[in-house]
């Protein structure tokens, strides 16, 4: 593939990427006034109980569409907005997140490769930039170093890979539920799927990002 190709490639993935943020913010915000029955923390509280897990505390955390389920130490963490939040678009996001708890409780196998690259992955990403910009001045010199920064850049693309299946099934679950609940319906049911689907426009378009800027490194490595 051609560095030129990759170039448009990255800033295409740029524009789409600021258009679905856009997107997602407007639709959370509209789906945000149309109510529901439940708060999010009741329905993340509801489904764990109606799927039979008692180990995992629903706790609200600072910040805007700063949700998400930790499982290390079994927490599904709720934005202020969301915890407390009686609209279609709380209990969309707060069944999503509770749909990583039951991956995690059912021994989902892509969120346990995701979970087991965690540590990696955080490594990697604090100095593959350093690593790529030395490998890049010293590729004369040193062009194996390149190549380490390279694969430590794979690491994270792979990481976005494996995050796709593991979101789109999330969301699949938490719509799954939120139908079986009660809590949607049909009118409020395709506002869930569409807010829900949106957001997993982004984990795409970083995972396309991703690789097409490995490709751009490897295309740089194998140049020289």
């Amino acid at each position: 593939m051609s560095t030129s190709l990759i170039w448009m490639i990255m800033i295409a993935v740029m524009v789409l990427s600021f258009i679905v943020q856009t997107s997602l913010t407007h639709k959370f915000k509209k789906y945000s006034k149309i109510p529901s029955n439940m708060t999010g923390a009741e329905v993340a509280e509801k489904m764990l109980r109606e799927n039979g897990i008692t180990d995992v505390k629903v706790i609200s955390t600072k910040g805007r569409l700063t949700d998400h389920y930790n499982p290390a130490d079994k927490t599904i963490n709720l934005s202020e907005g969301v915890f407390d939040g009686r609209s279609i678009a709380a209990a969309a996001v707060a069944a999503h997140e509770t749909g990583h708890a039951l991956q995690h409780a059912k021994d989902y196998a892509p969120l346990k490769m995701r979970s087991a690259l965690v540590p990696f992955v955080s490594f990697a990403s604090n100095i593959v930039q350093w690593v790529l910009l030395l490998g890049c001045i010293l590729i004369n010199v040193f062009p194996s170093l390149l190549w380490i920064g390279i694969a430590l850049f794979a690491s994270t693309t792979l990481f976005s890979f494996i995050t796709l299946p593991v979101e789109i099934d999330a969301s699949r679950r938490a719509v799954d539920w939120l139908d079986a609940s009660g809590v949607t319906d049909v009118t409020t049911r395709p506002m869930a799927v569409d807010a829900l689907r949106t957001a997993a426009y982004t984990y795409v378009i970083a995972a396309i990002g991703s690789l097409a800027t490995l490709l751009y490194y490897i295309g740089i490595a194998r140049s020289r």
